[in-house]
C-alpha cells in the first residue's frame, strides 16, 4: 500500500492555524522588526513544530520581483578571491553590507584570460544587480553584465565607464610612497606592477604602453609614481617598469627577480600592490640582501601581512569599499524594484540610463592614507 505524505503546511494554512493574517506570518521571517519578539516566536515555534519551513521563495521574488542575491564579477578565478587579502577585505566588506538585508552574494569569476563565455556566463546569474570588481575598460564581462540592464555599480575600474562607482583616487594615493623614496635620496628606482593590459604580458614594459594600458587601477598608479619621479628630474623613460598579469606569491617573486636581475643599480622598488612588495622583500632575503639597508622597498594596499612586517604602504580602505559598493548597489536595486523615476540602470555600452545622467549617477571616491613603515632609508653610496 502506497503511503501518502502529509499534507504540506503553507502560511496560509499555518496563518489560519494561529489565528493571525499571512502577512503577518511572513513578517515572521522577511520583516522581524515590524512584529513583537513574542509574536515572531510563536509563529516560529508553531512553524517548526508543524514542519512548515516558510515561505516559498519563488513566491516571494515574484511579489517582490527581487532574486535575493546580488552578482560580484571578478575578472579573475575563484581561488583568488580567497587568496589576495585585498579581495578578502573587499567581499568582507560586501558580506558587511548584506547583513540584515536577506541577501546572499553570488561570485561569478571570469578568469584572467578573457573566455568567450562572458555572455553566457554573467546572463544566466540569478541575481537582482551586480558589482563589478575591478575590470578593464571594454571588458566583455562589464558588456555583459550591461546588458542584463540590471542594476550595477563598478568597483575599482573602470573609472571612467559613466556608471555607478566606488573606488580611489589611485594616481593621487600612490604620489606619498614615490615621494618618500624620493625625500630618502634615492633615484634609481624601478616599479613592479600587476595586469596592465587585458592581454597578457608578463615582463618589461615601456612608458608608451603604461600610458595605453587598458587597466585603469594600475596604469594610475604607475602614472602616479612616475608624476613624482618625473619632478624630482628622473625622466619616466628611464625608469624600469615589469609587470605581471597574475598576482600570486610564484609571479610576484619572479617579477622581483627580473627587475633586480635585469637592473643591478636598483636602490629601491616601488610596487603597485602588497604582494608585489611581498615578493620583493622575499627574493632580497634568498639573495642575502636586506630591507631596507640594501634596498627600500613600498607597498599598495594596506593588507595585514604588509603591515606585520611594518612595510611601507598606501593603506586603501578595502573592507569599507566593499561595504560601500554593497550599500550603493543595493539602493540601485530598491530604486528599479520600485520603479522610482530617475533609477539609474546600466545598459549596453557602458551608459546609465536616468532622467538626468549627470544627477542619478552615484559616484564615491574614498580616502587613503601612506603608512611610512620602516623598509624606506636612505640608498647605500655607490661602490660600497
Amino acid at each position: 500500500m502506497v503511503r501518502r505524505s502529509p499534507t504540506r503546511k503553507t502560511l496560509a494554512s499555518l496563518a489560519a492555524e494561529l489565528g493571525v493574517s499571512r502577512t503577518t506570518v511572513s513578517n515572521a521571517y522577511s520583516r522581524p522588526d515590524q512584529l513583537s519578539p513574542a509574536t515572531r516566536e510563536r509563529i516560529l515555534e508553531a512553524a517548526k513544530a508543524r514542519g512548515y519551513p516558510g515561505p516559498d521563495p519563488t513566491a516571494r521574488n515574484l511579489r517582490t520581483r527581487r532574486v535575493g542575491s546580488v552578482g560580484v564579477l571578478l575578472t579573475e578565478h575563484l581561488s583568488y578571491a580567497f587568496e589576495d587579502m585585498a579581495s578578502v577585505d573587499f567581499l568582507a566588506g560586501m558580506a558587511e553590507a548584506s547583513a540584515g538585508a536577506q541577501t546572499t552574494l553570488t561570485l561569478i569569476p571570469a578568469g584572467p584570460e578573457g573566455e568567450a563565455e562572458a555572455t553566457s556566463l554573467v546572463g544566466s546569474a540569478a541575481v537582482d544587480g551586480f558589482v563589478v570588481y575591478s575590470v578593464a575598460a571594454g571588458d566583455a564581462y562589464l558588456a555583459a553584465a550591461c546588458g542584463r540592464g540590471l542594476p550595477l555599480v563598478v568597483c575599482d575600474q573602470p573609472t571612467d565607464a559613466g556608471l555607478p562607482f566606488v573606488g580611489i583616487d589611485d594616481r593621487a594615493a600612490i604620489a606619498p610612497a614615490a615621494r618618500a623614496l624620493i625625500d630618502a635620496g634615492h633615484r634609481h628606482i624601478g616599479i613592479l606592477a600587476i595586469r596592465l593590459r587585458l592581454q597578457r604580458h608578463d615582463g618589461p614594459i615601456s612608458w608608451q604602453e603604461v600610458h595605453d594600458a587598458e587597466m585603469h587601477v594600475q596604469r594610475s598608479r604607475v602614472m602616479g609614481a612616475l608624476d613624482v619621479f618625473t619632478a624630482a628630474g628622473i625622466a619616466a623613460e628611464s625608469v624600469p617598469v615589469v609587470t605581471q598579469h597574475i598576482n600570486d606569491a610564484h609571479t610576484t617573486r619572479a617579477a622581483a627577480e627580473l627587475l633586480l636581475h635585469t637592473h643591478p643599480e636598483l636602490t629601491a622598488v616601488l610596487c603597485t600592490t602588497d604582494s608585489m612588495a611581498l615578493g620583493v622583500v622575499a627574493y632580497a632575503r634568498d639573495r642575502g640582501l636586506s630591507v631596507p639597508e640594501d634596498l627600500s622597498v613600498t607597498g599598495f594596499d594596506g593588507i595585514d601581512a604588509a603591515q606585520r612586517l611594518d612595510l611601507a604602504t598606501v593603506i586603501q580602505p578595502n573592507k569599507a569599499k566593499g561595504a560601500a559598493a554593497g550599500h550603493m548597489l543595493e539602493k540601485l536595486i530598491v530604486s528599479a524594484t520600485s520603479d522610482a523615476p530617475g533609477a539609474p540602470r546600466a545598459k549596453a555600452g557602458g551608459q546609465s540610463q536616468g532622467a538626468d545622467q549627470a544627477e542619478v549617477v552615484p559616484r564615491r571616491v574614498l580616502q587613503t592614507r601612506f603608512a611610512p613603515g620602516s623598509s624606506i632609508t636612505a640608498p647605500r653610496p655607490r661602490g660600497r
